[in-house]
């Protein structure tokens, strides 16, 4: 009983470091600045860039993200290419029309067929950024990423001000329905409690974090860092992409977005856990030590203190019930940050317990599919073993 008794304390202490200690992850306060739109100075010259979105069976989403992808404001040279990645649902012919409704330049190109060793989605930014040309930056976005019109001239700008080879944004993603009103906040908590934001934009920490749904990368740091190639079977791509320019000398930034917004739709649970599961354990590097330390940490910071004060105030003992409570309001208080973004109630911030308990069931689903031999499966495609950077 005297070890049951401290456990509640061991999980209070812990979110009482990670709420002071651990970068201040749970802040949302690492944005673009918002600047008013300004006319050009006729002498300014802007860089070009290219948007590379790879695309594959995206036909649902693309109505509404590509239109705002091809009306961008942007003073300088720009061309969009979307690689129609072997799509079944007519998703090229798709984007060909829209395109031919006006906008930017657009180029719709299909690559050749995926080989060994690679994920299909970096075979298809690849296959755009060579067709990109001598650009000076890439704006690399997925399929069903929506930006405000001025998103682009925002990230370049933020680029050439401060510096900085790779400016990535996390999407603001859909909470439509009970189940992402639940999911999706936990979601980019989780990450940023991962990849802590100020840790990851500190030149010389070893931490390294992006957002693969809207990352612009100067070329030159991405060939420094050797191409798309050097992260070729990276499932968590935006990561393995932000390492890399890290360690080549690059500096990064990663901030939440206010412009660049995700509308592809997860209504259901099993859509949400899909999503989830299908990288959770290539996050762990494959390692079933790491696996058992994630779940015995998650128990112990997410579900110790709601089951303590339960047990505690039904079993007559104030100190573990207290313990429990100060730990569940320190979770729930660095939670409420990202409901305010995600412009949800905060009062929703004390199930925070339930959801993490389904993250870790999720995290085990991705292990037993990744032992089963079914790996990281995506739109009709499966990576067993896929190699991190």
């Amino acid at each position: 009983m005297t070890v049951l008794r401290w456990v509640p304390v061991v999980s209070l202490l812990a979110w009482v470091w990670l709420t002071c200690c651990h970068g201040l992850f749970w802040r949302t306060d690492q944005r673009l600045p918002r600047r008013r739109p300004a006319r050009p100075a006729p002498d300014r010259r802007w860089p070009s860039v290219a948007v590379v979105v790879p695309a594959r069976d995206e036909a649902e989403v693309l109505p509404v993200s590509l239109p705002s992808v091809l009306a961008q404001r942007y003073p300088g040279e720009v061309r969009v290419i979307l690689v129609d990645d072997h799509s079944s649902d007519g998703t090229g012919a798709l984007a060909r029309g829209l395109g031919a409704a006006g906008g930017l330049p657009l180029t719709v190109t299909t690559p050749p067929p995926l080989p060994d060793g690679w994920t299909g989605k970096l075979w298809a930014l690849r296959h755009g950024v060579r067709l990109a040309g001598p650009v000076e930056y890439l704006l690399l976005t997925d399929a069903d990423i929506a930006h405000g019109p001025g998103s682009l001239a925002a990230l370049v700008e933020a680029a050439e001000q401060e510096g900085l080879d790779l400016v990535s944004q996390m999407a603001r993603l859909r909470v439509a329905t009970g189940w992402e009103r639940l999911i999706v906040p936990a979601f980019v908590y989780f990450f940023a409690q991962l990849y802590p934001f100020r840790w990851s934009n500190r030149p010389g920490s070893r931490t390294a974090a992006a957002a693969g749904g809207c990352s612009l990368v100067r070329r030159e740091a991405l060939e420094r860092a050797g191409g798309v190639s050097a992260i070729r079977g990276a499932v968590i791509d935006d990561v393995s992409l932000a390492r890399a320019v890290k360690r080549a000398g690059g500096r990064i930034w990663l901030g939440l977005a206010d412009r660049v917004d995700s509308v592809r739709p997860y209504p259901r649970l099993g859509q949400l856990w899909r999503m989830v599961s299908r990288s959770a354990y290539a996050q762990l590097r494959h390692s079933p030590a790491l696996l058992l330390g994630t779940v015995l940490g998650l128990a112990l910071v997410y579900l110790v203190p709601p089951v303590a004060t339960a047990a505690g105030l039904l079993g007559g003992r104030p100190a573990v019930a207290a313990a429990g409570a100060a730990a569940w309001a320190l979770m729930a208080g660095t939670f409420a940050p990202m409901l305010r973004y995600y412009r949800l109630p905060v009062a929703g911030a004390v199930l925070l317990p339930f959801t993490a308990l389904l993250y870790l069931l999720m995290t085990v689903d991705s292990a037993v599919q990744h032992w089963r031999g079914r790996g990281a499966a995506w739109k009709g495609r499966t990576y067993s073993r896929p190699q991190e950077s």
